[in-house]
């Protein structure tokens, strides 16, 4: 069986990250807890840490430092997932302000302290859903694949348990393994009545996030355990949708909407097969550690 890692695994984070977000550095603690939401812009130096350029949640938070008024001067430090991570990570380590872009359901809640910065403008969007799309044809072509990426639907906290599981095992199908035997209600329901494969091929298109490879190796693996043979090959947004428009890809359980995969979805939307939500709840937003002194991103203050 192929291996699906993620490149923020790569970070070494495990258990140690549980320790990095309880520092007993009480100077600096003070110093960033205290801190004016004037002196924090000064602290981060007027940057927020984003992930790919490509990513949805990157393009509309360009959108959020154009909109408001008071993150004038301010820039979007486009990254990695990584990147963003082990800036996260440092600073979290040593108690100091940073600002960065996320989302939940990620295993970043449960290693660290953090909270989502409110958006009144409503720019990054409210509570999103992660949909189910598919090329035309597919239901024709492997009708039992269809069906069960039809029945799929989990909660937030099961995909943040993969998450967070494959942090600890380093190997997201071993996470994935983890979750499918703990949860064979869940999956019973997926696959009832659905007969066995002779190993034709899936092709699972997905994007290179945690959140993404926690719901594609679930579903590799209970496709594998079918008898189908499951390829996720993870991708740009842009290219995983018009991937399914074309026919190259046969399914995906990754775009975020209504919001953060908008355009995507609106270009393409008269080519693929929407299946529906595969969970719901999940949100976008600017992201500090719970010490930092602020809960608005409108607490912050322009650059002068």
């Amino acid at each position: 069986m192929s291996k699906i890692k993620t490149v923020g695994i790569t970070l070494g984070v495990s258990s140690a990250l549980l320790l990095a977000a309880c520092g007993d550095d009480t100077e600096n603690k003070e110093n960033s807890a205290g801190a004016s939401s004037s002196s924090i812009g000064e602290q981060v130096n007027y940057t927020v840490v984003a992930t790919e350029p490509g990513a949805g949640l990157t393009g509309l938070s360009h959108d959020v430092l154009e909109q408001y008024e008071n993150l004038e001067g301010w820039t979007l430090q486009e990254s990695s997932t990584a990147g963003m991570l082990s800036t996260l990570d440092k600073a979290i380590r040593n108690e100091e302000p940073v600002i960065v872009t996320g989302w939940t359901p990620h295993w970043k809640f449960s290693a660290y302290d953090l909270k989502i910065l409110e958006d009144p403008k409503g720019i990054l969007g409210g509570a999103e859903n992660i949909q189910t799309l598919a090329r035309k044809g597919l239901e024709q072509d492997l009708p039992d694949v269809y069906t069960v990426l039809d029945r799929f639907y989990w909660e937030p906290e099961d995909m943040e348990k993969v998450m967070y599981d494959a942090q600890e095992h380093g190997d997201f199908d071993v996470a994935a393994a983890d979750w499918v035997e703990n949860n064979q209600d869940k999956v019973s329901e997926w696959t009832k009545d659905i007969g066995q494969g002779n190993g034709e091929k899936v092709k699972v298109i997905s994007t290179p996030w945690d959140s993404e490879f926690a719901s594609s190796s679930v579903i590799k693996l209970v496709l594998e355990q079918l008898g189908y043979e499951p390829e996720v090959t993870p991708v740009d947004p842009a290219i995983m949708f018009q991937s399914l428009a074309t026919g190259e890809g046969d399914v995906t359980v990754a775009p975020w909407l209504p919001t953060t995969h908008k355009a995507f979805y609106d270009k393409h939307k008269d080519d693929i097969v929407d299946l529906g939500e595969n969970l719901e709840g999940t949100q976008n937003g600017f992201v500090v550690p719970a010490y930092v002194d602020i809960d608005s991103i409108e607490d912050l203050k322009p650059k002068e």
